[in-house]
């Protein structure tokens, strides 16, 4: 899927050596004092990038802090409809959609004046320019997505019960406010009914939307359109680095056909039974398609191999003061060997690293995006899975052995769910592992009672929530395909 260059070092520039700068593997200290024989001095600010090698150190150091695997976080998506408006979706500006006609409740969107009177102290800056932001109740942040999807994130916690208080009781605030303004979250992690629409005018969503438009209309999709769960773990230290680094990707493809919760998107049935994430890897597979398998492989330190990631990946993006412009076919390897008038700095590497939307990406900790948004409180069971999966040495090394079989299945997963049967079979592995550990982490009830109950109803029969009805499925048309790009998967 990914068109990474990760053979080579994409800093491999021909002609001379150019000045550079050290970096210091201490993550806190950033890029060190130049060295004396360099005539070149970093600012006061952000360091000045010369040197391909010393970017990619910055990155390892940073995106792979390593440290005891103590704190899990999770950010949750919602899209959002206002509830009773009949034949509203007659009125959402935007490209149209091939098919009939969809309308009566449930169907219009938000809007921002609805969305800032909702959110109220608690909306971002990005909302209002003049909101103080406060978090919710139990620490989360609220932030809103272009399309203006709701997304609550919580601060980390020491434990999965703490975590998973903390994002009921913010959830029910976040929900609560928009319901008293009308507005409801829809059951999908892809919009069933309306086209995509971007509300949100930052320059950073006019510059995705840009970059996304050179390759075909899915970007619009995947930034306006979709919900996603997205659980926070440590990277962990020494040799478990890796070995956690490969456990998160060799169960991927397994959690994203288990969770896949999105058939339909715009009123057509696509042929997926995660659209979310289908839209996601055909807007810039440079972008958001997995590694390598070699990249991740438990023997093998990750951080090298992502670093040549960062600087072999086009930039979406240069900031300026006041117009950000998007370079066509740059790297940002290609920015530091001098393709561009001036040179990156540090912050500009980190706001790159912002812009790659992997599977899996790290931060200095890892940030895992595979898993479609779920109805009401399903989100905590992918949330309570990959916990489980990454409790302890042993339990990742069970989850390495479960999900072999199954390593790089991305596609069939997304398209077949659990009916591709070596998913099936892992899945039912994993799902099982995940309620023998859960109780030693002190997993509450209701967690424990509603994973057994997937696991019996769906798992364990090749099911996945794509599979159940929905409103908004029943008169959505077939489409044959939703990217001829990406090719069919394997479900033997």
């Amino acid at each position: 899927m990914s068109r990474v260059r990760s053979s080579q070092s994409p800093c491999a520039a021909p002609g001379a050596r150019v000045a550079s700068f050290r970096v210091s593997q201490d993550v806190s200290s950033g890029i060190d004092e130049a060295r004396e024989a360099d005539p070149v001095r970093p600012d006061a600010g952000p360091s000045v990038l010369h040197d391909c090698a010393d970017a990619e150190a910055y990155v390892a150091s940073v995106c792979f802090k390593h440290g005891p695997p103590r704190l899990i976080g999770v950010e949750l998506e919602w899209l959002l409809h206002r509830r009773a408006v009949p034949d509203a979706a007659a009125d959402v500006a935007g490209p149209r959609v091939t098919g009939p006609r969809v309308t009566g409740p449930d169907v219009a969107g938000p809007d921002l004046d609805t969305l800032v009177a909702a959110l109220g102290p608690h909306a971002p800056t990005t909302l209002d320019p003049g909101s103080p932001a406060r978090p919710l109740p139990a620490g989360s942040t609220v932030t809103v997505e272009p399309g203006g999807q709701a997304e609550l994130a919580s601060p980390p916690f020491p434990a999965l019960p703490a975590l998973l208080r903390a994002i009921r009781t913010d959830s029910a605030a976040l929900l609560g406010r928009l319901a008293a303004h009308g507005m409801a979250p829809h059951s999908r992690a892809a919009d069933s009914w309306r086209p995509p629409v971007r509300l949100l005018q930052a320059p950073r969503y006019r510059a995705m939307e840009q970059s996304f438009d050179r390759i075909g209309p899915y970007g619009r999709s995947a930034m306006c359109s979709t919900a996603a769960v997205q659980v926070c773990l440590d990277t962990g230290e020494g040799a478990d680095v890796a070995r956690r680094w490969a456990a998160v990707h060799a169960v991927g493809p397994v959690l994203l056909a288990a969770f896949a919760n999105s058939p339909v998107m715009h009123g057509r049935r696509t042929g997926w039974k995660s659209s979310r994430w289908a839209a996601w890897q055909a807007c810039d597979p440079a972008r958001t398609g997995p590694p390598p398998l070699h990249d991740t492989d438990p023997d093998v330190d990750p951080a090298p191999g992502w670093a040549r990631r960062v600087l072999a990946s086009p930039l979406l993006c240069v900031r300026g003061a006041d117009v950000w412009t998007v370079p066509r076919g740059v790297t940002f390897g290609d920015w530091v060997n001098g393709a561009l008038p001036t040179p990156p700095t540090t912050a500009d590497l980190d706001y790159h690293v912002s812009t790659l939307f992997p599977p899996v990406r790290p931060h200095g900790f890892l940030e895992i995006r595979y898993v479609d948004a779920q109805a009401g409180d399903g989100w905590a069971l992918p949330t309570a899975v990959l916990a489980a999966a990454l409790a302890d040495p042993a339990t990742v090394d069970r989850v390495l052995e479960l999900c072999e079989p199954a390593r790089g299945r991305w596609v069939s997963g997304a398209r077949h769910g659990l009916e591709d049967r070596v998913l099936a079979r892992a899945a039912a592995g994993v799902f099982t592992l995940a309620l023998e550990r859960l109780p030693g982490l002190g997993a509450p009830d209701w967690v424990l009672d509603a994973l057994a109950t997937t696991t019996e109803r769906h798992v364990l029969r090749g099911l996945c929530p794509a599979d159940d009805p929905a409103p908004g499925d029943r008169d959505a048309v077939t489409a044959p395909r939703l990217e001829p790009g990406i090719p069919e998967g394997e479900t033997e």
